[in-house]
């Protein structure tokens, strides 16, 4: 099935299931009632912004919008090298291994993040819903959270509320490895 048809007949269906208009769906999730209309009929695919205001009404990740369910499972066990990775080739020099990749509607998502020397997240804040923790296994990284900057060592953690300003840069001369959970799911 094609994605924009998938995430389209999930979004009608989960629409429908909490007895909710379209007009009412728009202004919860603050996307225009033409959007969800194009998006339930399989017209567009939409970005991964509107999948997160959309899944946040229902309290879903994106995962239960674009995952079909015969390619999920409700248990994941994984080795070294054999999880789904991401490498970023921005800015960030940013290589993920993800430790939740086909778990069934996930409400967290958890990575291993091999960071680059002198990568970063950019000279913008990021900021999203849910909370965030991160722990240190080898390196050293720089979080600044709202102004207030932290530097943060092996063996070392951090959580906060995402929906705090916050950036990244790896500190060390080498990697920095760190892992990194988010609830509710979303994307580094």
């Amino acid at each position: 099935m094609q994605l924009k048809n998938l995430i389209g007949k999930k979004l009608k269906a989960i629409r429908l299931k909490n007895n909710l208009t379209i007009q009412v769906l728009a202004e919860r999730a603050k996307v225009s009632a033409n959007m969800i209309s194009r998006i339930e009929r399989g017209l567009t695919t939409p970005s991964v912004e509107i999948l997160l205001r959309l899944g946040s009404v229902f309290e879903k990740s994106i995962n239960y919008f674009v995952e079909e369910v015969e390619n999920t499972h409700e248990i994941v066990y994984s080795k070294p090298g054999q999880r789904s990775c991401t490498v970023f080739d921005d800015d960030q020099n940013l290589k993920t291994e993800s430790f939740t990749a086909g778990l069934r509607d996930p409400r967290f998502t958890g990575f291993l993040c091999v960071i680059e020397p002198k990568g970063s997240s950019g000279d913008a804040d990021m900021f999203h819903p849910g909370d965030e923790l991160l722990y240190i296994f080898k390196g050293r990284l720089q979080m600044t959270i709202a102004g207030e900057t932290f530097q943060l060592g092996e063996g070392e953690s951090l959580s906060f509320k995402s929906h705090l300003p916050h950036r990244w840069v790896n500190l060390a001369d080498g990697e920095t490895h760190v892992m990194w959970i988010l609830s509710p799911f979303t994307t580094i």
